[in-house]
């Protein structure tokens, strides 16, 4: 029996070099089992043959068994198509191909029995299949439920006529050629005591159920094992990681943050920033070193928990840094912190790129001096001329902005690598979080810091406009400053530009008493930041733009948030642009405007914006709606494995169950050497070669 994990997929029954090439390409198949690992995405029963006369036009798949009575081509070039009509003998419907007419007449023959199954729909008064599928009745197997298999195919693949009935058959060929069982890939106690069906099972009857109960075990199995050994990787991981670095321990509490806390502090800490703050202050002096994601909706108070956590490294003798993604909000966060500590002794200096060398020189020699006590830059912050003197506490804002090496980069800046707080304003369901930063611990602020409004969100079509510009301009009047969001979409970015364009022209004409302003993705970075700035001091009123004031812009005199085209927005995006409003006392307002025709699904995700302001709730729905692959505002293409079967946004509970498993098994195999998991460190070390980078998790 050859290796399955290195056999390639070029010497299978029925696939050869041309087909090999367009898999490896189109699904990255490569092997004997990356093939038997593409799952089907769907069943049809083919159980039940219907009669012709019970046929109508909206019935999903249907079978029928019947001769093709003659053949009629209509049409020419590229309009050609071939009609079969067939019957059973209660009625006559058409069969329709419109590609592959001399293929079909040469392969199929009138007043023959087949068994033909497609999708009927209706055409001129009359029910068609187009390009149905044609068995003849001994050939065709069904299974006893007789459920078909369906796999996602892409145009690529159907053009090399690698269609998904094409697919079932290959599988069907290749398990058949598989004689001796799969081995296994969990240990046989984990089977037993979990209750699980043996991988060779699971496998033949995810590609071919017997019946719909083997096909729920089947999907249990493998779902099961996929998220186990992601969860394991990632746990041993993290055991590794806390065993080879050795924190700095922080061992006081000192004068810098006990004179801050008594004379800085601008507000009374709700009780979710004192939690997070014991959190913090557990993991600076325990000896290990600090990996912790501090999750907290926009306004909630991360920067000021974060100023905090950087004021225990100078009393500890450290310096401290805070990397930003944009330099927009690299200055904020410098003009917020040299705020927050007015009248304190604490040398704080900002580096980005555009800092001329003249102010750089002074900046890196204090840093090797150890004077500049708190570093705040974007990505300039991790260049090989950085150097710290000690730093102790790097944190980190909107980390899904930030690549793996630019994270690493930071570690290699001090002889142990400092302490990691990691923030991020975008709300991360919790089966997400497990998986995404798995070895990171979590912390949640939970709370809106006293005075805060929740914000009003208000749901309207594009047909009113004339109300909304009255609502706009009476807060205008009020002295209030608008965004009005566009949407700026790769597929249609030309159309879009030229809608946020007209929008501009249009806002001006209807508030011409009022400075407006505009930014875009597209515009170079100084006429963004220009027009930025006119919003930010106050000299423009309205500021018309993209998402990309999504992460950043704090002006806590802007009360209105309009989103327009709101339809094409997820919602954490959503969200993240409501954010932006609600930041001083102000009654704060965020109206999405949409066309009148919506679909179900986006009808949904405006309800839910419309009726809560909490992110988390918001952010199970948007996983829910939208699935992990695809959380805008979160980025999440960055999820370091490729999940075949399961579903993070579904399988949340099976996700939990898992992780504790693999949590006792990391706790009571600490070295890897209990002969019963021999085959669990096997396994994981094998995919850790193949498709899992552990490192980018974290």
């Amino acid at each position: 029996m050859f290796d399955i994990a290195t056999r390639d997929i070029k010497y299978i029954t029925g696939v050869g070099p041309q087909k090999a090439d367009v898999l490896n390409k189109e699904l990255k198949i490569f092997t004997l089992r990356d093939f038997i690992y593409y799952f089907p995405y769907k069943y049809v029963d083919r159980s039940r043959i219907y009669y012709v006369h019970e046929v109508d036009g909206n019935m999903p798949y249907i079978q029928l068994k019947g001769k093709i009575l003659s053949f009629e081509t209509f049409g020419e070039g590229r309009q050609r198509r071939l009609v079969g009509h067939f019957s059973d003998g209660t009625g006559v419907i058409d069969l329709v191909w419109f590609q592959g007419i001399k293929y079909i007449t040469g392969r199929y023959k009138a007043n023959e029995e087949y068994i033909v199954f497609g999708k009927p729909t209706v055409f001129g008064g009359r029910i068609n299949v187009a390009h149905p599928d044609l068995d003849k009745p001994d050939e065709l197997k069904l299974t006893s439920k007789g459920l078909q298999p369906y796999y996602v195919t892409t145009e690529k693949m159907k053009r090399s006529f690698l269609s998904s009935p094409i697919m079932a058959k290959m599988m069907a060929t290749v398990l058949q050629q598989l004689t001796t069982p799969l081995p296994e890939t969990l240990p046989a106690w984990m089977i037993a005591e979990h209750h699980l069906m043996p991988l060779n099972e699971a496998i033949r009857n995810i590609h071919f159920p017997t019946n719909s109960e083997a096909l729920r075990r089947a999907e249990h199995r493998l779902k099961f094992e996929e998220l186990f050994y992601i969860q394991l990787g990632i746990l041993r991981y993290a055991k590794d990681r806390q065993a080879k670095y050795r924190g700095f321990v922080f061992e006081k509490v000192a004068d810098i943050f006990n004179t801050f806390y008594s004379q800085n502090l601008p507000f009374q800490l709700t009780n979710a920033q004192k939690r997070v703050l014991k959190e913090i202050r557990y993991d600076v002096g325990c000896g290990r070193q600090m990996n912790r994601l501090l999750q907290g909706d926009v306004g909630s108070g991360k920067t000021l928990v974060a100023l905090m956590s950087m004021l225990m490294a100078l009393d500890n003798g450290y310096q401290a840094c805070l990397m930003a993604p944009t330099e927009i909000l690299a200055n904020q966060h410098f003009e917020t912190i040299k705020q927050l500590l007015c009248g304190m002794n604490v040398r704080v200096e900002l580096l980005t790129g555009s800092v001329t060398k003249k102010k750089r020189e002074p900046i890196l020699s204090g840093l090797i001096s150890g004077d500049v006590k708190i570093l705040i830059g974007t990505h300039a912050v991790i260049e090989e001329t950085v150097q710290f003197n000690s730093l102790g506490l790097v944190v980190i804002d909107e980390q899904h902005r930030f690549g793996v090496a630019q994270r690493a980069r930071l570690w290699s800046k001090n002889v142990n690598p400092p302490h990691v707080l990691v923030m991020t304003a975008t709300p991360i369901p919790r089966t997400l979080a497990m998986t995404l930063y798995g070895d990171l611990d979590v912390s949640v602020i939970d709370e809106l810091p006293p005075g805060r409004k929740p914000i009003v969100t208000q749901h309207q079509f594009d047909n009113r406009r004339e109300s909304l510009n009255q609502s706009i301009r009476r807060q205008l009047i009020e002295g209030r400053q608008v965004y009005i969001v566009y949407p700026l979409i790769k597929e249609s970015e030309k159309i879009d530009l030229k809608n946020l364009e007209e929008g501009y022209l249009h806002i001006c004409d209807a508030f011409p008493e009022f400075k407006v302003c505009k930014v875009h993705g597209k515009m170079k970075a100084a006429e963004k930041d220009e027009q930025m700035q006119l919003f930010v001091s106050g000299e423009a009123k309205i500021m018309v733009a993209t998402t990309v004031i999504e992460v950043g812009v704090n002006v806590p005199n802007a009360s209105v948030m309009v989103i327009e085209n709101a339809e094409r927005f997820g919602l954490s995006q959503l969200h993240q642009l409501r954010g932006r409003v609600g930041r001083g006392a102000d009654q704060s307002y965020c109206i999405l405007v949409t066309t009148y025709k919506l679909a179900d699904d986006t009808r949904k995700r405006l309800e839910i914006m419309v009726r809560t302001n909490d992110g988390f709730e918001i952010a199970e729905a948007d996983l829910k709606l939208r699935g992990p692959g695809d959380l805008e505002g979160t980025q999440q293409s960055g999820v370091a494995f490729d999940l075949k079967i399961a579903d993070i946004a579904r399988d949340g509970q099976l996700l939990q169950y898992v992780r504790q498993i693999a949590q006792n098994i990391v706790d009571a195999d600490p070295n890897n050497n209990l002969p019963q998991n021999d085959i669990l460190w096997q396994q994981l070390r094998a995919l850790r070669k193949s498709n899992v980078n552990w490192a980018s998790i974290s």
